[in-house]
């Protein structure tokens, strides 16, 4: 039987591998002919298969070689971010156009920003935010002043003379009553929010998935038993999630593509290696703005405002100055192309999801 996750991990791997440059040293003997394909060379390089004519041996070199390796993708990362950032369009159609020296192919863009951001949303430091076990503390004082609140109203009521004395007594108590009726729901609400965050949510999914309380029927008995054995231990099917939306990532783009080119059957001029080209630099750049996102949230107060409330804005307008610089279109036809591109978005996602749910649990 095929191990879809071994297919996934191997499928990105060979692509990560795929977007390093070889390096290219200047020290060493001069081979006469290429050492990988034979052919009689005449400068650094293999005319036919690129291959560096000289061949290096030396533990000296191979730091070298990862000096420049560093380095020159550094050197273009910081020509190609800004771009990115700033000018979508331009940068996608230059590469398109074959200006592609000075920028990073879109290709390690996007699997080093995919990287990166799970990386990222792994080690971020939480919020520094109270916790429920201080919230708890707070709602119990609350209650509990609440509940002398009471009995000094229900103490005054009964001491109470006069009608008129007796008639604010009761006003009092019965405020001090809505008090603590208000405070009781509040701790009870934080006691489950507490059994929630403790993992309680996963141990009853479990036992209810053992018991046989939750019904799992697709139709098919085996992806049935499949998916019962993963929901008795909710936490490794979660992992098991998070590893394959890493692994099978990449699917993201061929998913993408097809509603891309629907945007552009009837302009001629632009390939489906255009369209893949836009949709690896525009994913980089969602990308980047999640981990930004959730930095934020993180960080927590006016920064984790400002970031949620910007996204919706954010995401739109890139899009649209990316499809317009890109294939070179007016501001109407920009503007019409991105709201189709958002349903599209939305669309892809949801297909992207399913995959990632079936390709994770069954």
């Amino acid at each position: 039987m095929v191990d879809l996750e071994a297919v996934g991990g191997t499928a990105t791997g060979g692509l990560v591998a795929s977007t390093f440059e070889s390096p290219a040293g200047k020290a060493g003997e001069h081979h006469p002919t290429c050492a990988d394909c034979g052919t009689q060379t005449l400068g650094r390089f293999c005319h036919n298969c690129g291959n560096a004519a000289h061949v290096h041996r030396t533990l000296l070199h191979l730091g070298e070689e990862l000096l420049h390796g560093v380095m020159h993708f550094d050197s273009r990362a910081w020509r190609t971010l800004p771009r990115l950032v700033f000018r979508p369009g331009q940068l996608t159609r230059e590469w398109c156009l074959g200006k592609r020296a000075r920028y990073v192919s879109p290709l390690a863009m996007f699997l080093f920003t995919v990287f990166v951001l799970f990386m990222a949303i792994s080690y971020l430091p939480e919020a520094p935010a109270m916790t429920l076990a201080q919230e708890r503390a707070v709602a119990a004082a609350e209650l509990s002043r609440s509940r002398t609140e009471l009995a000094e109203a229900e103490a005054a009521l009964a001491k109470a003379a006069n009608p008129q004395d007796r008639a604010e007594a009761e006003g009092a108590a019965r405020a001090a009553r809505a008090g603590v009726a208000a405070a009781m729901d509040e701790f009870r609400g934080l006691e489950t929010a507490a059994r929630v965050a403790g993992g309680d949510w996963k141990a009853q999914l479990a036992e209810e998935t053992r018991t046989g309380k939750l019904k799992i029927n697709t139709g098919d008995g085996k992806l049935d038993e499949k998916l019962r054995h993963k929901l008795e231990n909710p936490e490794l099917a979660l992992y098991k999630l998070s590893q394959t939306f890493y692994k099978f990532s990449f699917l993201l783009v061929p998913i993408s593509i097809p509603f891309v080119a629907l945007l552009f059957l009837w302009k001629r001029g632009f390939t489906l290696y255009d369209h893949g080209v836009f949709v690896l630099y525009s994913l980089t750049f969602m990308s980047l703005l999640i981990m930004v996102v959730a930095g934020a949230l993180r960080v927590g107060g006016p920064a984790a405002s400002v970031a949620f409330s910007a996204v919706p804005f954010v995401v739109p307008a890139h899009m649209f100055f990316q499809l317009k610089g890109a294939y070179g279109l007016s501001v109407l036809s920009a503007l019409w192309r991105t709201m189709l591109l958002l349903i599209f978005a939305a669309v892809a996602a949801g297909v992207f999801l399913l995959a990632i749910l079936w390709l994770g649990l069954a």
